[in-house]
């Protein structure tokens, strides 16, 4: 990459440097390219399906449609929506329901597979836009808003802006904040049921439609119905750490019957959502930044998504991030004469925003899985004693 003198008020004459090619940095360089803004994305992994995407994404009309209307791409999104999947159970670890909301067309939150949605925003980018097999080995700044970073296979390229979309563990962030994200707590263990319909009838009726919550303090099942009739669980345990690393997941079912044991006395067509799983099971740890994190301004870079607020997953995350990369994008495109400016004007709304969310976070996971649960979560859903 080719760069020019910055001049005082830093303009930016090279393409924008994006570091992660998740929904958050492809976001970034779609409402770049609808704005006439030049990027390119590096990505670590080797290819668009160098792994799974990840499953159902509900995609809100206040932070994630916004994104999507400044990329240009409603109605491709539209196109992609798997109906009906709004749907939301409250079960009892009897199997009773507590709870049964339908899909009435009318919940502000449709959902779609994220390896889809990915896809559509890779496909709406300009040819070579993402540079694949590019692992950051190091940043640093170079003086004047410009900053250099270094590939594990060597290349080096600079850049007048510098974007960290690479999720929790950013090797931008280091740039602006000292902060490392800490753990939460809590994890979850997520298994698929495949075809369940036809192989699996007893939990596919008691998922339903959409998405099932079974919850009880400090642990429960968290199931939503996929593409092909596909059962995705997340199996939630707020457990530490060690408690973890006593489980041997290269034994896949050794790890299952030791997670199943946590929910002894649970209805069959609910534990078999774990016991009967096509899957390995595969350990994810939620972690946090701090509350509140920010940073001053430094010129020449700046955070989005996970890199720059990471929280235990609550539906927000990935519609954060789109968020977050439509509005750098369109404040570069207003402030295409000062990169500081747009910056300033990118993070000035974003930071409180992040900390809202994740707050709210916090009083969703004490209302799925404290000591009230699921009666808290009951009264969220009806709205009873809300004003």
């Amino acid at each position: 990459m080719t760069t020019s003198p910055v001049t005082n008020n830093h303009v930016l004459k090279s393409p924008v440097t994006i570091i992660g090619a998740g929904l958050g940095g492809i976001t970034l360089a779609r409402v770049l390219h609808v704005n006439g803004i030049a990027s390119t994305v590096y990505e670590a992994e080797a290819s668009p399906t160098a792994r799974a995407q990840g499953g159902m994404l509900d995609i809100h009309d206040y932070n994630g449609r916004l994104a999507l209307e400044a990329a240009g791409l409603t109605d491709e999104f539209d196109g992609l929506v798997l109906a009906g999947r709004e749907a939301a159970r409250l079960v009892d670890r009897d199997g009773t329901v507590l709870f049964d909301q339908p899909d009435d067309g009318t919940g502000g939150r449709p959902e779609v597979q994220r390896g889809e949605l990915r896809q559509l925003l890779l496909d709406s980018l300009p040819a070579g836009t993402v540079r694949w097999g590019h692992k950051v080995s190091g940043t640093r700044a170079l003086g004047g808003g410009r900053h250099e970073v270094t590939f594990a296979d060597g290349s080096v390229v600079t850049t007048d802006l510098l974007v960290g979309a690479d999720g929790a563990w950013s090797r931008v962030r280091p740039l602006l904040s000292a902060a490392v994200p800490e753990y939460t707590g809590m994890s979850c263990v997520e298994v698929y049921l495949h075809d369940s319909d036809t192989r699996h009838p007893a939990s596919a009726k008691v998922v339903g439609g959409g998405a099932l919550y079974v919850l009880a303090p400090g642990k429960g099942f968290v199931t939503h119905r996929e593409r092909g009739g596909n059962l995705h669980t997340y199996v939630m345990l707020a457990r530490p750490q060690d408690w973890f690393a006593d489980i041997d997941f290269t034994d896949s079912a050794a790890a299952v019957a030791r997670i199943a044991r946590e929910f002894d006395g649970w209805a069959p067509e609910l534990t078999a959502l774990i016991t009967d799983a096509d899957t390995a099971p595969v350990l994810r740890r939620f972690a946090a930044l701090p509350a509140g994190h920010r940073w001053e301004r430094v010129p020449g870079v700046t955070l989005i998504g996970d890199a720059a607020h990471v929280a235990a997953p609550n539906g927000e995350g990935a519609n954060l991030a789109m968020l977050d990369a439509a509005e750098l994008a369109q404040a570069l495109a207003s402030h295409p004469d000062d990169i500081e400016t747009a910056l300033t004007a990118y993070e000035q709304p974003m930071f409180p925003r992040s900390t809202e969310t994740a707050d709210e976070g916090t009083e969703l996971y004490a209302l799925m899985f404290g000591d009230d649960t699921p009666h808290g979560l009951i009264r969220m859903f009806t709205g009873e004693g809300q004003s």
